[in-house]
């Protein structure tokens, strides 16, 4: 992970630069320390930080954390790198911390952040797409829906569906070497994996950056096209953890059409109508005690009409 992080750190910054970012460490009190105001939201894994909390209170701080100085604030500063490290030395009631202190501009420190964030154990893919998108947008100095239409130009040229005359040699080597150095996924498999959840519901997308549900549930549930419905299976396959199989067996339950009562009894009319066809024929008439039952079916039937149709 070390080497990795260096590699990142070499293809944002150069050589010379990387070289000195982890330079001079030295301790910091954590009240000095501040979050980035801007900085994306983040979900860490509750369980890794309490054991990372539980370490740094037996061994402290081994990394030390990243920070820059915060302009017109005497001795404050902010956290570029090691949110997780920062987090678990306040959990533990570290009073001080070791750091590095850099002078960086909000560009490069955001860059910093990103790397760092992208080097997670607990990175949802949600949260890894949006980070390698980003660097790239650094990169290549353009806003990121342009980089996604790079990308899917670059697969395209690669596959010899378009001509070569979009991507710059420099563009596509930028886009292979940032690939290359995270070592998480390909650029190929980036596209064809990684860039569709872009387009998911929002509250999925939600979902997968906090760790609520697995990628293949996501997806499952995503195909749902009722919002309300939608909402309401994430809520529930979140809840009581649903299995694939269940989830699918639910969504199938959804399509399936809804059956109203006319429908359940479908011959219930007909019969009515046949009753009443036979009745007329009958010789119930000549029964005077039958003659007096059916006076008493014929009210209950009467009253039954009567309310439905409000009159009364």
């Amino acid at each position: 992970m070390a080497a990795n992080r260096r590699s990142l750190k070499q293809f944002v910054f150069g050589e010379e630069e990387a070289s000195t970012l982890m330079e001079n460490p030295q301790s910091l009190p954590i009240t000095a320390i501040a979050l980035p105001a801007s900085q994306p939201r983040r979900y860490f894994d509750s369980q890794k930080l309490e054991e990372l909390t539980q370490s740094v209170r037996s061994h402290g701080i081994l990394e030390p954390l990243l920070v820059r100085p915060l302009p017109e604030q005497l001795n404050q500063y902010e956290l570029v790198a090691g949110e997780r490290r920062y987090r678990a030395a306040k959990a533990a009631g570290l009073t001080e911390v070791p750091v590095t202190i850099r002078q960086l501009t909000d560009i490069e420190a955001l860059q910093l952040s990103l790397i760092e964030n992208l080097q997670r154990e607990d990175l949802s893919p949600v949260e890894e797409t949006e980070g390698i998108l980003q660097l790239l947008s650094f990169k290549l100095e353009m806003e990121v829906p342009e980089v996604t239409n790079r990308l899917y130009r670059m697969r395209n040229e690669n596959s010899g569906l378009v001509s070569q005359n979009v991507l710059t040699n420099s563009e596509g080597q930028a886009i292979q070497s940032l690939f290359d150095s995270l070592g998480l996924v390909s650029w190929e498999s980036f596209i064809t994996t990684r860039l569709p959840l872009l387009k998911l519901p929002e509250e999925i997308k939600e979902a997968l950056r906090k760790g609520d549900i697995a990628y293949t549930k996501a997806q499952v549930i995503a195909r749902v096209k009722d919002a309300l419905a939608r909402r309401s299976l994430l809520d529930e396959a979140v809840e009581l953890d649903l299995s694939l199989v269940q989830i699918k067996e639910k969504i199938a339950a959804l399509n399936r059409p809804q059956v109203t009562n006319s429908e359940k009894n479908p011959t219930l009319k007909s019969r009515v109508d046949t009753t009443y066809r036979l009745l007329k024929k009958s010789k119930v008439w000549d029964d005077p005690q039958k003659e007096k039952d059916l006076e008493k079916l014929l009210a209950q039937i009467e009253a039954l009409v009567s309310d439905s149709s409000g009159e009364g």
